[in-house]
């Protein structure tokens, strides 16, 4: 269950969130576009990371560059 140890782990890398025009989803409340987010884990689709809500979120590539 690594999730429960996400927000006490060490940082991998910081990522810029560049765009926050979702189709489905309300992503404008958690991200701020050209914001850096620190990134803490990272799938083939999603990169979790700790969003302007102080929690750990998990979110489509498609918002960040890097």
């Amino acid at each position: 269950m690594i999730h429960l140890e996400w927000a006490d782990r060490d940082t991998i890398r910081e990522i810029k969130c560049v765009h926050t025009d979702a189709k489905k989803y309300m992503v404008n409340r958690a991200l701020t576009a050209g914001k850096t987010y620190e990134l803490k884990n990272e799938t083939e689709e999603f990169y979790f990371v700790v969003d302007n809500t102080g929690k750990i979120g998990g979110y489509y590539k498609e918002y960040f560059e890097g």
